[in-house]
């Protein structure tokens, strides 16, 4: 991207949605609007998990407010990610369906593993430069991140099912504000974080950032009321706890600072808040610039230099842990990609991008001999769908499963997904690929042709090539066998 682009993301948060908008400049992003509307999205979700109407109504309202600002952007431009709500919602294709007609792009759901690393990332280029050990951060409406980075490194990631919206459901919904209940509050939020503690590994770290809503509203919260220059403490928590536990109920609050929007998960966060202090051993909580959404857009600015794309370092990390060839599956993601484009010879951003997961999938095809050589495809889908897997979303995650599992064997065990057009593109690509290099040698691409032929395909070979590749032959004829079974015919031919 060049020097005026615009970029933006899109935080779909249990409580909020945040759009930020940032312009670069010399290689640096610069905001140019910030967006906020308080949803309470996960306020929304029942005892079923799932969504109530009302919630994502709410939610599609702002994505089409939201909509508006970014209309002419292209996909480069913008990234929408959703947080723990959608994450535990078991409507949530219903909701992600509504949310990207209404933004008008996708909507990728992250683990909580990839919300906490992209939360480091927002903090760290906000802070000074150095190899020191760094923790950061993030209470969110249904979910807590903790980070331990080093410099600009996020080393070890963790996310906990406690956060400011549910604490406060179970603890303060009527609005009453007890010593007692801010008691068990707190001792409900150290029994989720108590294995936080092992991400130190036994160090002192009495400073930590905290990022995004809860803590800035408590910070917040201690400069209106004269406490300092926002640094939030044990005794300053225990001092607000106090002051709220006082009031009685949150309509009696009267605090400066404190916002109408937070009044209703206020309870929680401050409970959590001191719950993270206590498991930690923290003493100075340093509000952070930074937030999940400014890691989303400098990922995003990254993405369009493949070297400065986490997922292909993703990819490499994943092949040297378990193991893979490295040169037969270059070999395959060549030979896959080249298919690929034989079905594509217009390419567009969407087949651009199938392009790419295509090749990660096949760089990562063997994966699952590192668990057997017997079945290593099921292996390696199972490994790849559960994977802490840096810069890749779920439904991303899902697609290369799928992929993996479809390699190798009988078509009808991905068959409701080869009704996408796409990825049925993608998996013959991929089967062909990994057949034509069996033996671990470049085929002769130029010799061979691979074209559509509805409601199928057909796939062309010399006559020369076809007598001085009898296996490779007898593997095509198998395979064209697999596909007569199901909906799309492969045709081999000799000519």
């Amino acid at each position: 991207m060049v020097d005026g682009s615009f970029i933006a993301a899109v935080d779909i948060g249990s409580n909020s949605f945040r759009l930020e908008i940032g312009r670069l400049e010399n290689g640096q992003i610069m905001r140019a609007e910030y967006l906020k509307e308080t949803v309470r999205l996960g306020a929304g979700l029942d005892e079923a998990s799932r969504l109530s109407p009302a919630a994502m109504r709410r939610g599609w309202d702002c994505l089409a407010r939201f909509a508006e600002r970014v209309r002419g952007f292209d996909a480069r431009q913008v990234r929408a990610v959703a947080t723990q709500t959608v994450r535990e919602a078991h409507n949530r294709a219903e909701f992600i369906a509504g949310a990207a007609a209404r933004l008008g792009f996708p909507v990728d759901v992250i683990s909580g593993h990839e919300e906490a690393r992209l939360i480091y990332a927002g903090v760290a280029q906000f802070l000074p430069e150095t190899d020191d050990a760094r923790l950061v951060f993030d209470v969110g409406g249904r979910s807590t991140e903790v980070i331990l980075g080093q410099g600009r490194t996020p080393r070890h990631v963790e996310s906990y099912l406690v956060g400011s919206v549910e604490l406060s459901l179970r603890y303060f919904a009527d609005g009453r504000l007890t010593a007692k209940a801010f008691d068990a509050a707190c001792i409900a939020a150290e029994a989720e974080l108590e294995d936080a503690a092992t991400l130190l590994a036994g160090r002192s770290m009495a400073t930590a950032y905290g990022a995004s809503g809860t803590v800035g509203a408590v910070s917040d919260i201690l400069r209106a009321e004269g406490r300092g220059d926002g640094v939030i403490t044990p005794r300053t928590l225990d001092e607000l706890i106090a002051r709220f536990a006082q009031a009685g109920h949150i309509d009696r609050v009267v605090m400066a600072g404190l916002k109408d929007d937070r009044r209703a998960v206020i309870g929680g966060g401050l409970a959590i808040l001191r719950a993270v202090c206590r498991v930690l051993g923290i003493q100075r909580i340093e509000p952070a610039r930074g937030a999940l959404r400014h890691g989303v857009l400098l990922e995003l600015l990254h993405r369009d230099a493949p070297a400065g794309d986490v997922r292909v370092v993703t990819i490499a990390r994943l092949q040297e842990k378990f193991d893979v060839d490295s040169t037969q599956a270059h070999r395959v993601a060549e030979m896959a990609v080249w298919l690929f484009a034989a079905l594509h010879p217009r390419p567009t951003p969407e087949t651009q991008r199938a392009s790419a997961q295509l090749r990660w999938a096949a760089e990562l095809h063997e994966i699952g001999m590192a668990i057997s050589h017997e079945d290593f495809h099921r292996h390696g889908a199972y490994v790849i769908e559960h994977a802490d897997a840096a810069g890749f979303a779920e439904h991303q995650q899902q697609r290369l499963a799928t992929l993996l599992l479809a390699q190798r064997g009988g078509l009808r065990k991905v068959e409701p997904p080869l009704s996408d057009p796409l990825l049925r593109d993608q998996a013959l690509a991929l089967r062909v690929a990994v057949l034509l290099c069996h033996a671990r040698r470049d085929p002769t691409a130029g010799r061979l042709q691979l074209m559509r032929s509805e409601p199928g395909y057909r796939f062309v070979v010399e006559a020369a090539w076809a007598e001085a590749h009898p296996q490779s032959m007898h593997l095509l004829r198998e395979e064209q066998k697999a596909w007569a079974r199901i909906t799309w015919p492969f045709e081999v031919a000799v000519g």
